[in-house]
This record gives C-alpha cells, structure tokens and sequence, in this order.
C-alpha cells in the first residue's frame, strides 16, 4: 500500500477550531483508495483467465509439413523428371505452413515432419501422394468454408494449390 502524505491540517476538534480537512474525511478517502487498489490488483476473488483455445488451423502447418516431407521422401526414390515434380509441390507445402504460422503468429516446429518410407514403385508412390493430397485438398476447403473473413484468401489460395498439386500427380 502507499503511504499517504498529508500537506494540509486536519481538523481533531470542533468545526469551528481550525480550518482544514476532517479526521473523518481522511480516513474514509484512505479506506476508499485502499478498498480499490486491493480490487484493481486481482487481490479479491479474481480468477485468472483461461487459456485461450488452439487455433482452428494449426493442425494445417502439421499437415502441411508433414506433407513435404512424404513429398520429398518419394523424389528421393523417384526416377528424375517425377523427382523434380515432387520436390516443386514439397517446396509449396512448406510454403502453406510458413504462411499458416504467420498468420496464426506461431512458429513453426523446429524438427521438420517425418513422411512415410517410399512405397517400392513410382506408380504407388504416386497413388499414395494423391489420396493424401486429396485429403489435404479436403482439409484446406473445409477450413476455407469455416474460416473469418481475414484467412479465406490464404486458405483458398491453398486449396487451389493442392487441387493443382492433384492434377500434376496425374
């Protein structure tokens, strides 16, 4: 609590002693500013707020990311011209979940996401790249339809990227 300076006389006796400030005047102005610093400082049955939920789309920047890496793991045992195909639609799925986190103001995950081991042949690989492309073109819509006025561009802009990553898989 602060202490409190008196620069002015304070009445003790009758009205008509001195002039001044009452006794009573004082004390109650003292209560007063003791009553709302105690209630300003959460000192009186104050509850701390909980915290706030996850972002609807974090789960993007894992999927995001998870999808590189599944990206890159199958350039890596594809013959070269998929090879370079793939690598081009890691590097947008790493680009989605930068711009993801910058818009939620989350950082990223320092390990990147471990795919899955590469399927024995190029035409698994590619069918398994696209049902999960598929999925995450599903994901990216859902969250558009969902999402505040101030994310729909971005994640319409993704949307329309996975549709295109799905017809390069073609």
């Amino acid at each position: 609590m602060f202490p409190v300076v008196l620069t002015s006389r304070v009445r003790t006796g009758s009205r008509d002693d001195v002039p001044g400030i009452r006794r009573r005047a004082v004390l109650l102005s003292a209560v007063l500013a003791g009553a709302a610093g105690a209630t300003g400082c959460g000192l009186i049955d104050e509850k701390p707020a909980p915290p706030p939920p996850p972002d609807p789309l974090a789960p993007l920047i894992g999927e995001a990311l998870a999808l590189s890496a599944t990206y890159r793991s199958a350039a890596a045992v594809s013959d070269p011209d998929l090879a370079v195909r793939l690598t081009a639609i890691a590097a947008d799925h790493d680009a989605h979940a930068r711009e993801v986190a910058q818009l939620i103001a989350t950082p990223l995950p320092s390990a990147p996401a471990s795919g899955p081991p590469p399927s024995a042949s190029a035409t698994s690989a590619v069918a398994a790249l696209r049902a999960a492309e598929t999925k995450a073109h599903d994901t990216a819509v859902a969250a558009c339809l969902a999402a505040s006025p101030g994310r729909v561009a971005l994640l319409g802009s993704i949307a329309a990227c996975r549709a295109s990553h799905l017809e390069a898989l073609t």
